[in-house]
């Protein structure tokens, strides 16, 4: 099968770029021939990448409908997979082509104008459906504007709703978690062409199990953005009793803000921020590890760095947001934290650390449990979502609705 993906960065940059990784380089093992078309480059990890995309196709910054028309005439796609991407001219063309389309909803960006679904200075969960109420009294029309210029920007109410139901002309949406499905069913989406898939690469080696070294090291992982709470976790680490070490691995906006905070906490001894790091290398940091923490604050759409982290076998402490709870089970596989509540999550630290026969009990059933995310179970559902919405060649009127341009595959 040709697929064609469709996403804005080429290269890993967070949680939706592992997961097009993993997705594609299980496809491609199994026949698939790919291509990607996308917008901007990350600069990180791309040799890998494009080994995985046979064709790869970057919009340029005019005619980007037209360039897509283009792609679609020389690559041929028998189905696009579409992930996060939001030119609407792009969507739209793609929709118009005839190709059948599975979207890949990764976050909120689909129906929320802020992105993240909280309240910028609560940080509470909105549980609202996209409506007027976006615009006043939520003045979701106003955020930050994270290039150079003018520090904030304009973000249309109007371009949103025609997202929105564009979107809705996909034939089929995969989320993470029954609660981002819960969402988009509130959001206007059909119930009946969303289904749950969470590829993730698992393995019974017991060699790479965490061995809760005498480090008592705490890791986190994942992007350093205002909605991880990487500032809340500093505090709860600032009230842990027993002696620890934490790596926080990642980058982000909110990386100097949490670095500063960290030296006026006295934790700079005790924390050391690496930055990005190489997949390929982020196996020791794991396998030294005692316990894996996540502070999020905004309602996670599932919160994939969680289940990653107990491929080896360690237990995960974080705050109850969005989809965490579909994973996390309070005092079976780690600790489910209120919202918020700093004070217990140093004293679920300060437990596991204290206690590593714990740490390995909980750290063994949060193992066991995430293997029903196989990526090759997973990703035979996709298979089969892909397949029922193949369309035979004569039903596929692309080709002649558009010019015969052929483009030159990006390298």
């Amino acid at each position: 099968m040709k697929l064609l993906f469709v996403h804005q960065k080429f290269g890993e940059f967070g949680g939706a770029e592992s997961n097009i990784r993993l997705t594609a380089n299980e496809l491609r093992s199994r026949g698939y021939t790919l291509g990607l078309l996308h917008a901007e480059s990350s600069a990180r990890n791309e040799l890998e990448w494009q080994e995985i995309f046979s064709e790869r196709f970057c919009l340029p910054a005019a005619d980007s409908s037209k360039f897509a028309r283009s792609v679609l005439q020389q690559f041929q796609p028998q189905l696009i997979y579409m992930h996060n991407l939001p030119d609407l001219a792009v969507l739209e063309t793609l929709l118009d082509s005839g190709v059948p389309i599975v979207r890949m909803v990764h976050d909120h960006a689909l129906y929320c104008m802020r992105g993240y679904k909280y309240n910028y200075f609560t940080r509470r969960a909105c549980s609202r459906a996209f409506s007027p109420f976006c615009v006043f009294p939520c003045l979701a029309s106003v955020a930050r504007n994270p290039g150079k210029g003018f520090p904030l920007k304009w973000v249309s109410y109007t371009e949103k709703k025609k997202e929105i139901a564009l979107n809705q002309r996909c034939d089929h949406l995969i989320v993470y978690s029954d609660y981002l499905k819960k969402e988009l069913i509130h959001n206007g989406f059909a119930a009946d062409r969303i289904e749950v898939c969470v590829p993730l690469r698992m393995w019974n080696d017991e060699t790479l199990i965490s061995s809760f070294s005498p480090r008592n090291l705490i890791l986190f992982a994942g992007q350093l953005i205002r909605g991880k709470g990487g500032d809340v976790l500093l505090q709860a680490l600032a009230k842990v009793r027993t002696h620890f070490e934490c790596a926080i691995l990642g980058d982000g906006s909110h990386r100097p803000h949490c670095e500063r905070l960290a030296a006026r906490l006295g934790l700079s001894d005790r924390v050391t921020f690496h930055g990005y790091v190489l997949p390929g290398e982020l196996g020791q940091f794991y396998r030294d590890a005692s316990i894996f923490v996540m502070g999020s604050l905004w309602p996670e759409p599932f919160g994939m760095a969680g289940p990653e982290a107990m491929r080896y076998g360690l237990p995960v402490v974080a705050f109850d947001a969005g989809g965490i709870r579909e994973w996390l089970t309070d005092g079976e596989n780690g600790y489910l934290i209120a919202w918020k509540n700093v004070d217990l999550f140093a004293a679920r630290l300060d437990q596991l650390l204290g206690d590593k026969q714990l740490a390995r009990r909980l750290g063994r059933c949060a193992f066991e449990g995430v293997q029903s995310y196989d990526s090759c179970r997973q990703i035979d559902r996709l298979e089969s979502i892909f397949k029922k919405l193949l369309r035979p060649t004569k039903d596929r009127s692309f080709k002649s609705q558009h010019s015969q341009n052929h483009l030159p595959a990006y390298e």
